[in-house]
C-alpha cells in the first residue's frame, strides 16, 4: 500500500465517520429497519446481529445501494443515496458472499475494481500488486479465483476493498467458511490493516467472539432496531455489576453456599463452581468471605464481575 493510505478520514473528532438517525427500510411488506440510530467513529467497529438481522442492509445503505424510507443518514459527511458516486470513490466494501469471477486471476479482478473506484489502469496494477502482497497472496495472485480455497477468496475480497486506499472498508462477514484457525488469522490481518494505514472497518458479523477480539465500537442490530452502540469499553467494562466467586467444591456444597448466600439477604447465580452475587459495594467481598469460611469452603478466585459483550447483546434483547 502506498504512503498516505486513510488520509480522507476527516480530521474532526466531533464528526463521525457515519451518523445514522432513525433509518428505516422495507421491502415491500417486510421491514428490515424500522429505527436504527448509531455514530461510527475511527477505528473498527462491528455490527452486530443475528443473522437476516439487518446488518447487509445497512452496509448497502451506507454505500448507497439502498435509500431508506424515513430517517436520516449521514457517510463521511454527505448523504450516501445523492452523493452515492463520490462517497463510494471513498469507500472499500468486501461482501458476504464468495462468488467471484472463476477463471479470472486475482491481480486481475482487484485491478479492475480499483480502475471502478478511478484509479489510472498503472496505478491500479501497482496498487493490486500491492494488495494482494499484502493480505498474503503476493504468490498467489496470478492464480485463477475458482482454483482458491475460501480462505483465500476472502483475502481476495479484502485486497480489492482495500488496494484504492479508501477511508472507510465494510466488511460483511469477513470469517464466513474460515476455520478457526484461519478465523484467527484473518482477524488479526484486517486489525494490522487498520492500524498500519490508518483506514477505519466496519465489520459486520453474528459472532460476538470476533467483535470482541478485534473491535473499537460496536452497534448491535435486532428487530430492525439499534438495541446498544457505543466503544466497546463504555458497553463492557461499565461499572461494576456484582462479584464472582469460584469455590473448591463439589455441586451440592457450591448449592448450599448460593443457598446460604441467599438466607442472608444476597441475590445470587450458579454457572458450574462460580457463584455471582449481585452487589456493587465492598461488602459483598465480606458476605462471600463469611460465608465461605461458615460453609469450610476454599476460594480459588474472587472479583468483580465485568460485563462481557454477550452480556450486553443478551441484555439488550431483552
Amino acid at each position: 500500500m502506498p504512503p498516505g493510505a486513510g488520509v480522507n478520514v476527516p480530521n474532526s473528532e466531533t464528526v463521525p465517520l457515519v451518523s445514522a438517525r432513525n433509518v428505516s427500510k422495507s421491502y415491500g411488506s417486510h421491514v428490515a429497519l424500522s429505527d436504527v440510530s448509531f455514530d461510527i467513529e475511527p477505528g473498527i467497529t462491528g455490527v452486530l446481529g443475528a443473522n437476516g438481522a439487518g446488518k447487509t442492509t445497512i452496509l448497502g445503505m451506507i454505500i448507497g445501494l439502498h435509500k431508506s424510507d424515513g430517517g436520516q443518514l449521514q457517510v463521511l459527511e454527505q448523504d450516501p443515496w445523492f452523493a452515492g458516486s463520490d462517497v463510494r470513490m471513498r469507500l472499500g466494501y468486501a461482501p458476504e458472499h464468495h462468488t467471484l469471477p472463476p477463471t479470472m486471476q486475482a491481480a486481475d479482478f482487484v485491478q479492475h475494481v480499483a480502475e471502478l473506484h478511478g484509479l489510472p489502469k498503472t496505478e491500479a496494477i501497482t496498487r493490486s500488486s500491492d494488495a494482494l502482497w499484502l493480505v498474503g497472496l503476493g504468490e498467489e495472485r496470478f492464480r485463477p479465483m475458482g482454483s482458491m480455497s475460501t480462505g483465500q477468496r476472502q483475502r481476495v475480497k479484502l485486497a480489492q476493498a482495500i488496494a484504492h486506499d479508501p477511508a472507510i472498508v465494510m466488511l460483511d462477514e469477513p470469517t464466513d467458511g474460515l476455520d478457526p484457525v484461519q478465523r484467527d488469522a484473518m482477524l488479526d490481518l484486517i486489525r494490522d490493516v487498520a492500524e498500519r494505514f490508518g483506514i477505519s472497518v466496519i465489520l459486520s458479523s453474528h459472532l460476538l467472539e470476533e467483535v470482541e477480539q478485534i473491535c473499537d465500537g460496536v452497534v448491535i442490530i435486532g428487530e430492525g432496531r439499534t438495541l446498544a452502540s457505543g466503544s466497546l469499553d463504555s458497553l463492557v467494562n461499565s461499572e461494576a455489576t456484582g462479584v464472582v466467586v469460584e469455590v473448591d467444591a463439589d455441586d451440592r456444597a457450591v448449592a448450599a453456599f448460593a443457598a446460604q448466600l441467599q438466607a442472608r439477604g444476597a441475590s445470587v447465580t450458579i454457572h458450574q463452581r462460580r457463584v455471582t452475587i449481585e452487589g456493587s459495594d465492598d461488602s459483598v467481598f465480606d458476605l462471600a468471605r463469611d460465608v465461605c469460611a461458615d460453609e469450610g469452603l476454599g476460594i480459588v478466585r474472587m472479583s468483580r464481575r465485568r460485563l462481557s459483550l454477550e452480556d450486553v447483546f443478551l441484555e439488550s434483547l431483552g
